[in-house]
């Protein structure tokens, strides 16, 4: 099956050579960037590594970068598509671990849960705010949606293609909530989700949104899944 790694950039270029060193070549047959507008050399620095690269001529927003990317991974052919920040905070080596459950057909959709304890999540740099509305959307989206997952805000994903074919994703914001309206959608369309465990990594120069957007966020999400919940009383 062939699979097409996809990194959503907006200014990765300090750490886009690191992320894409790391990713297993032998598993992936093409990496895709789309640079979301980005400030600095990101796009330039993409060529230079022989990516597959497209760069929006105007900032699109994140949910906007994905939907190019996943279009141009679908027309190139992949079977397994893993989405992957390519600001470092994600492990790319544990890629050769999320595609044989899709391969093999355990799960549709593989997700890099960072959460597994509140220590780790902490001594991995991540913000005691960021690790608090973390537990308490997961806990609301899981107890709306019916699931158990450890974490719905990860930025390490890989989707069986039919996933991404049956999901009107097009449609969905192209701001940070797109990532829920996906979940969402997933589940709604009845496919299966595994979790594999990932290392937090918080850096300076790893992306990160502020405190005011990361609120914008919640309350978005938030949205997103009491629109799920009330849809979900009538089917």
């Amino acid at each position: 099956m062939k699979t097409i790694v996809v990194l959503p950039a907006y200014n990765a270029e300090k750490t886009l050579e690191k992320t894409v060193r790391d990713i297993p070549r032998e598993f992936v047959q093409e990496i895709i960037l789309v640079d979301d507008s980005s400030s600095d050399k990101t796009s330039e620095l993409a060529q230079k590594l022989g990516l597959i690269h497209k760069k929006h001529a105007k900032n699109s927003g994140y949910g906007a970068n994905q939907k190019t990317c996943y279009h141009l991974a679908l027309q190139r052919g992949a079977d397994i598509i893993v989405m992957l920040h390519p600001d470092y905070q994600y492990d790319p080596r544990l890629i050769k671990y999320f595609i044989p459950f899709i391969e093999e057909g355990y799960f549709d959709v593989m997700l890099g849960a960072r959460i597994r304890t509140r220590r780790e999540a902490l001594a991995g740099g991540m913000p005691k705010y960021k690790y608090i509305s973390n537990r308490i959307l997961t806990i609301f989206e899981n107890l709306v949606s019916g699931q158990n997952l450890s974490e719905w805000h990860t930025g390490m994903r890989a989707y069986r293609r039919e996933v991404l074919e049956s999901i009107p994703f097009d449609k969905f914001s192209d701001d940070f909530v797109f990532d829920s309206q996906m979940l969402f959608a997933i589940i709604e369309k009845g496919f299966s989700i595994g979790e594999i465990p990932v290392p937090v990594r918080y850096f300076p120069e790893a992306s990160s949104i502020n405190f005011i957007r990361s609120l914008r966020y919640g309350i978005a999400t938030v949205g997103v899944a009491l629109g799920y919940f009330f849809k979900s009383l009538w089917r």
